[in-house]
């Protein structure tokens, strides 16, 4: 008998990706790092995720296809993180005191028969239970989100996927326009330094350190320690991820009990963020009308622009 005639080995059969994909990887990843060295410096997170999403390509084709798929994310991530780069303060002017006094003017309130915002009400009117229900909701933020559209790609709806994770990255790139196009300062920096505006001021956690406090932890305080701009209020993305989270959840479509706690979490996260003093009511709508109107880009214009459709099917084609 003959033997059996013997195929040549290829990095596919083990799993390993073309030489044409390895050189794209450590290319990319090469150049990140370059780039985040020389203007924004590196820190432990920046290489942490270089860790991550190079193990997910090299080890095997199935985590290869994931780290591709986390690809949106991943340049929400960065794009967030090199706004440091040119801050949107060194384009326009800073608003301070003109956002609180139109929040005041249509959202006012009256306190002891003083005219006051929300956010100042909240300040000297808040709760123990409501401080820690508040820190909860703002914990989700982004891990719903991220955790919404991993548990679409394992569920093998990956075209919904892809569609979800691109529209969560044009809202956010849609929504860092809106920080270069009008900054604007948090309501906590009104209350805390006035309506004079103050560059490099740091990060503050607002409401959010009472959950701290509670909890013992420090969670908020190390976030927003982090905090790549603070005159970066307007639009509230906050008050954006979980609209496009709900949006995909009804698309998929998801079971009563999601989709309502789904808009428990986004109607929670659009309470706390005024609550938190993170956010004025005017924040909070924009941020809305930016999801609502990334949607809207991405489903009736982009996805109908030929070259664009393409290059979503072959991304599709690649993850699937």
């Amino acid at each position: 008998m003959h033997d059996k005639e013997q195929r040549p080995i290829t990095p596919s059969c083990i799993g390993l990706p073309s030489r044409r994909e390895a050189i794209l990887a450590l290319s990319m990843t090469t150049a990140f790092l370059l780039l985040t060295s020389t203007f924004v410096g590196l820190r432990p997170e920046h290489w942490l995720l270089t860790a991550l999403f190079m193990s997910l390509f090299f080890v095997g084709r199935s985590t290869r296809k994931l780290a591709v798929a986390l690809l949106p994310f991943i340049l929400f991530g960065i794009s967030y993180d090199w706004m440091r780069v040119y801050p949107n303060y060194l384009v326009h002017s800073i608003d301070v005191a003109d956002l609180y006094h139109l929040e005041k003017a249509w959202f006012g309130c009256y306190d002891g028969g003083v005219l006051v915002t929300p956010c100042d009400y909240f300040v000297a009117h808040h709760s123990p239970i409501v401080d820690f229900l508040a820190g909860l909701f703002y914990l989700c933020w982004v891990p719903v989100p991220i955790a919404f559209g991993l548990w679409l790609y394992v569920t093998k709806s990956r075209e919904l996927y892809l569609r979800f994770s691109l529209v969560f990255l044009l809202v956010n790139l849609l929504g860092f326009a809106g920080y270069y196009i009008h900054p604007a300062a948090p309501p906590w920096y009104a209350i805390n330094y006035g309506f004079e505006a103050v560059l490099h001021t740091p990060g503050n956690a607002g409401g959010l350190e009472r959950f701290d406090a509670l909890t013992g932890l420090n969670i908020f305080h190390s976030i927003y320690g982090r905090n790549a701009n603070v005159f970066a209020a307007v639009p509230s993305l906050h008050a954006a991820y979980m609209v496009v989270t709900l949006a995909y959840a009804i698309k998929r479509p998801c079971r009563w009990y999601t989709i309502l706690l789904f808009t428990i979490i986004m109607l929670g996260i659009w309470f706390t963020a005024v609550y938190s003093t993170h956010h004025y009511i005017i924040d909070v709508l924009l941020g809305i009308l930016c999801a609502l109107i990334g949607g809207v880009i991405f489903e009736k214009g982009l996805m109908k622009w030929p070259r664009f459709h393409r290059f979503f099917e072959r991304y599709h084609t690649y993850i699937r």
